[in-house]
């Protein structure tokens, strides 16, 4: 396959464009800065620009395009205007590769357009799949727009789907690649109540879940890219203190949290126990289903 990916330089991003390459596939990255034709590892790249005309001559050849991009959530805190960053990043890349997809010569088999678990807002200890609604904060109100954006590439006739991402469980970059570092050094600790539960997922699994959505025509629509059993912060607290064998007596209470974080706070002390219906009815298997085996498997790759 030829696979096009936004946000290829990021977590999820260089982990795919390695997975694709390492099994003979090509990648095209998608970068708003310009790079030389062919990068080391064999890809080639083009640039393009949120919210400008994206040449769909560039996607003429692509079998699947993987959008990734859209400006860090936790990178800051929130002020009005970096809420819009977040917002605009989102909606306009989207709408911008959707409309690309469209006007292909010959389009895509597939738009892969990220969103997050962030669509369900805070659900408490409620078991949440795919069919649930939207919530109306902020977080939700984005990823809605998000998902809306790509609209263009559905009429058209192309093939879309929505992986709601959850916690990347990765010592490499994301929320986790923050965490770590704090329980290496015996200050890890629930954060909030840790009543509040975490819909988790290893980058291994996240990664084959794309591939998985990818190779398999009969799946459209959002998809929950979650661990099948989400775990409250207390317990993922607890399983990451003893894999590392570190205490975790720790704790920041909510009232810090929004001291330091502001608005975001919420997203972090919110509940979201979402569980990927759809992929397991379609047949796709974890192979770190557990949050000891992902926190594993990211301490495996450094």
């Amino acid at each position: 396959m030829r696979v096009a990916i936004t946000g290829s330089t990021g977590l999820i991003g260089s982990a795919l464009t390695r997975s694709l390459l390492a099994d003979g596939h090509r990648v095209l990255r998608l970068t708003r800065a310009r790079t030389a034709a062919r990068a080391a590892d064999g890809s080639e790249s083009a640039t393009w620009e949120p919210g400008a005309r994206l040449d769909p001559a560039v996607l003429d050849g692509v079998d699947a395009v993987v959008h990734l991009a859209g400006a860090g959530v936790g990178d800051r805190r929130w002020s009005a205007a970096y809420k819009q960053e977040i917002r605009l990043s989102r909606l306009q890349g989207t709408r911008t590769i959707a409309e690309a997809c469209a006007e292909a010569a010959v389009p895509p088999r597939v738009l892969v357009s990220a969103s997050a678990t962030g669509y369900y807002g805070d659900t408490g200890d409620r078991v949440v799949t795919e069919s649930d609604p939207a919530a109306s904060d902020f977080l939700a109100s984005v990823c809605v727009g998000w998902e809306s954006a790509a609209a263009p590439a559905a009429q058209a006739g192309v093939r879309v789907v929505h992986p709601r991402t959850g916690l990347v469980v990765s010592a490499g970059g994301g929320a986790w690649g923050r965490l770590f570092p704090l329980f290496r050094y015996g200050l890890g600790g629930r954060l909030g109540s840790g009543d509040q539960y975490w819909p988790f997922i290893s980058l291994p699994d996240h990664i084959a879940a794309l591939r998985h959505v990818i190779d398999h025509e009969d799946l459209a629509g959002p998809l929950n890219f979650t661990a099948p059993e989400p775990l409250t912060n207390r317990a993922i607290t607890r399983a990451t203190g003893r894999i590392l064998h570190r205490p975790t007596l720790a704790a920041v209470p909510a009232s810090a949290l929004r001291i330091v974080l502001g608005e975001f706070a919420g997203s972090i002390t919110g509940s979201c126990r979402a569980v990927p219906d759809g992929l397991l009815k379609a047949g796709f298997i974890f192979r770190q289903p557990g949050i000891d085996e992902a926190l594993r498997a990211a301490l495996d790759q450094g």
